[in-house]
């Protein structure tokens, strides 16, 4: 987790905003080896009421907004409404400037927050809280609530995966969950994202999933074994019955959307099982259902946050913000 001087820093700048019920610091920030003192600090922050927090944070820090347009024209209204209506419910500040560094952060109702978190509906912040991140704000206690997810997180990540791989795959593959069809993948971000982040903060990683690792290890779905570079080697048995196990423990609005796409289409044979309504002939078969649902559903709100993106961010910071992740993407594709 972030150092003393790291904590001290998250909660000052906290400091000068309004309340929140929860606030957690993600990304580069929380990379043991990261020392550029020029990128942005991320913090994604849930509150009860976004407008009324907005009406507030635009008194205290209007400066904040680089949507001229949206402060003066429509306010806190048109800035929730934005979020709401066109985006996935999160507003973003970011390129804020305070104390010689670079903030961003992200708004969220903190009902759509625990929404996406148990449920999976947009899966735009539960990837978000998939991968390391570094709690400074929690009344409600959504870090407990968060274990829903990464339980859900990593059986989608085992079905997905072959009999045999390494605790650095599993982790790569549980970060890859949130960026299938992420659109910005296509041109603006960095091809070797998903291992540069598994390779920064693989100790942070690995004490996050490790008491799931030794539940499954319990529960005979998972054998695990040490490599001589102390690296985990994961061996899991791929038949049906494991698959139906790893399917059980996914949110469940999408094991009702796999039952809607595979219960009517298949017709069991003898190795076929049915659990929660879901018809499960083969464990390839669910693999690709459940990757296509996330898939989906990753576009979508790529393509609405994206767009609510733009218009919060204003015209020069979303051509200075769109212009850092293409020159990440282009360096990374040379």
């Amino acid at each position: 987790m972030a150092n003393a001087i790291n904590k001290t820093a998250f909660q000052i700048f906290l400091d000068i905003l309004p309340p929140v019920e929860f606030a957690c610091v993600y990304g580069s920030s929380l990379h043991p080896n990261n020392h550029d003192k020029t990128s942005m600090t991320d913090f994604i922050l849930s509150v009860s009421d976004p407008k009324q927090w907005h009406s507030e944070n635009l008194r205290l820090n209007k400066n904040h907004y680089a949507s001229s347009w949206m402060v003066n024209f429509g306010g806190a209204g048109l800035i929730t409404g934005v979020a709401d209506n066109i985006g996935v419910g999160v507003h973003f500040n970011p390129f804020v400037t305070w104390n010689g560094k670079m903030y961003k952060y992200g708004v969220v109702r903190t009902r759509d927050l625990l929404q996406d978190v148990l449920h999976w509906e947009k899966f735009y912040l539960c990837g978000r809280l998939q991968k390391p991140v570094h709690v400074v704000v929690d009344n409600l206690d959504i870090s407990n609530t968060n274990s829903v997810n990464l339980r859900a997180a990593m059986s989608a990540a085992l079905l997905l995966l072959p009999s045999e791989f390494t605790e650095a795959d599993l982790y790569a593959k549980m970060c890859s969950l949130s960026y299938m069809g992420d659109l910005r993948m296509l041109f603006a971000e960095d091809k070797n994202k998903v291992k540069k982040i598994v390779a920064g903060q693989f100790g942070l990683f690995h004490s996050m999933y490790k008491p799931f690792l030794e539940e499954y290890e319990a529960k005979k779905l998972l054998r695990l074994s040490s490599t001589v570079n102390h690296q985990i080697k994961v061996y899991q048995d791929c038949d049906v019955s494991v698959a139906c196990s790893l399917v059980s423990a996914l949110p469940p609005s999408i094991r009702s959307q796999m039952s809607v796409k595979q219960g009517d289409k298949m017709k069991l044979n003898g190795t076929g099982q049915i659990i929660h309504g879901i018809a499960i002939r083969s464990r390839e078969e669910a693999a690709n259902c459940l990757q296509r649902i996330l898939r989906r559903k990753v576009m979508v709100s790529s393509a609405r946050q994206a767009i609510s993106g733009l218009l919060a961010a204003g015209g020069m910071s979303a051509t200075r913000y769109l212009s850092q992740k293409v020159s990440k993407a282009w360096k990374s594709w040379r």
